[in-house]
């Protein structure tokens, strides 16, 4: 037998425990017959204002990612998202694999979607290269993220942090903030934009951006989702959150 609410697919999402926009953003994406089932990493609202203080938050996360993984497992989803950037682009494309091996083995053997693997998919599927990019960072979380992009092969012409200071202050973010951060970094020589970190609730605000850019804007959270929905080939097609759900 199928689960009641959740007879084509149930994803885990594993999320820090100070994000307030992963949870709600990927629930209004929701296909029928899909259902998503939160873990939280409990970490705690440090500062991250320095190379010290990032580092903190960064064990934090470390230490707790894979109980929380392990936690969801329990309900048997089809595959778990694991919704936190810092942990993704810290230590390297040469890190990624282990990371993502450990991941695995704590979800059971089901497939785990990451922001890296998730965001070249997306920017494969739209044949770019040269890309701009927002964090919700200071520039100790910006340096890691750029030199991600830059060894994954990509031509990243631009970045913009937006310097929030602590982890549950990103949610604090606005779509006003967001709106004036894509203005700055846009360039007739950008093929996309690219937004990392899922406490930033930018799924509307992109899918806004992309009609009057006239090319893609992918926010973290709708691009981990949409990932996640064709991996376990749940083809549906959704609206309201930018190109990627609605016609990829």
């Amino acid at each position: 037998m199928t689960d009641s609410l959740g007879p084509r697919l149930k994803i885990g999402v594993v999320v820090p425990s100070t994000n307030t926009s992963a949870q709600p953003e990927l629930d209004a994406m929701r296909p029928h017959g899909v259902t998503n089932h939160t873990g939280r990493m409990v970490i705690g609202d440090d500062p991250m204002v320095d190379e010290p203080g990032f580092g903190h938050v960064m064990r934090g996360i470390r230490t707790s990612t894979l109980p929380a993984i392990e936690s969801v497992a329990c309900c048997d989803p089809g595959c778990v998202i694991v919704g936190v950037s810092p942990e993704s682009h810290w230590e390297g494309t040469e890190a990624h694999g282990r990371v993502l091996h450990a991941m695995r083995a704590a979800a059971g053997g089901r497939p785990v979607t990451m922001s890296p693997d998730a965001i070249g998919a997306a920017l494969s599927a739209y044949e770019v290269r040269r890309i701009a990019v927002i964090t919700p960072y200071l520039p100790v979380g910006d340096e890691s993220v750029s030199r991600f992009f830059e060894d994954s092969g990509y031509d990243l012409l631009s970045i913009c942090g937006l310097g929030v200071p602590s982890p549950a202050k990103i949610s604090h973010v606005s779509e006003t903030e967001l709106r004036d951060a894509v203005k700055e970094i846009d360039s007739a020589d950008v093929e996309a934009i690219v937004q990392v970190g899922t406490n930033v609730a930018m799924a509307r605000l992109a899918a806004a951006a992309e009609f009057w850019l006239g090319k893609p804007v992918l926010s973290n959270n709708a691009v981990l989702y949409w990932h996640a929905l064709r991996q376990n080939r749940i083809a549906d097609r959704v609206g309201g959150f930018g190109s990627l759900l609605a016609a990829y």
